[in-house]
């Protein structure tokens, strides 16, 4: 980043979730906080079951005018009438995203803690590239993308960067200089108020 406006922050969904509950608690906390962006992440693999939280979510986001994307499930982004995709690994997809999808699609890659998948999927046309985890974790194979990667990626590199994969306050704290927007999600959706929660974490770019 070239200067020191605050990162943006980007909304997780929990991996499995009520779908007669969740959409409320969504939008506590977009109606607490700026949101940039949400994105539909379930362990699920069932289309059915994906659609129908997709609808969901959806109809929250864009009754606050949030962009919704979807992990890794490049064929639903069309049929959900989604805004585009995340995808979970690394450069190897790009590609292949924006040709499906467009040019005026979002396409994010997570790219772990690895410059090179990073840069690789920049120049493939990712909109915006993730690295992480943050905090020692089980994202991606657990290498601890640190300060040093973002700072060089937000001196080196124009595409924007996103920090995730448990995101303390201490991490807020570490990188709220050098990133364009914090990926959070189970760090909050665990608690019992997850828009204070967030609130938290906001306080720390304070």
């Amino acid at each position: 980043m070239a200067d020191l406006e605050r990162p943006q922050i980007y909304l997780i969904t929990p991996p499995d979730f009520e779908l007669s509950s969740f959409p409320k608690r969504l939008a506590s906390v977009l109606e607490a906080h700026p949101v940039a962006c949400i994105r539909l992440s379930l362990a699920s693999r069932d289309e059915d079951r994906i659609a129908r939280a997709a609808d969901a979510v959806r109809e929250v986001a864009h009754a606050h005018d949030i962009a919704m994307v979807i992990e890794t499930h490049l064929g639903l982004v069309e049929r959900l009438g989604l805004d585009g995709v995340h995808l979970t690994d690394g450069a190897r997809s790009v590609r292949a995203a924006r040709k499906a999808l467009g040019p005026d699609a979002i396409v994010g890659a997570f790219c772990g803690a690895s410059r090179h998948d990073g840069m690789t999927a920049g120049e493939a046309g990712a909109d915006y590239v993730s690295f992480g985890p943050v905090t020692a974790s089980a994202l991606g194979d657990g290498t601890v993308a640190d300060a040093e990667l973002f700072g060089w990626w937000s001196e080196m590199i124009e595409v924007p960067v996103v920090a995730e994969g448990l995101v303390t306050d201490r991490a807020v704290a570490a990188l709220w200089q050098v990133t364009d927007f914090f990926a959070v999600g189970e760090e909050i959706w665990k608690t019992d108020d997850p828009a204070a929660a967030l609130g938290s974490l906001i306080a720390e770019m304070d």
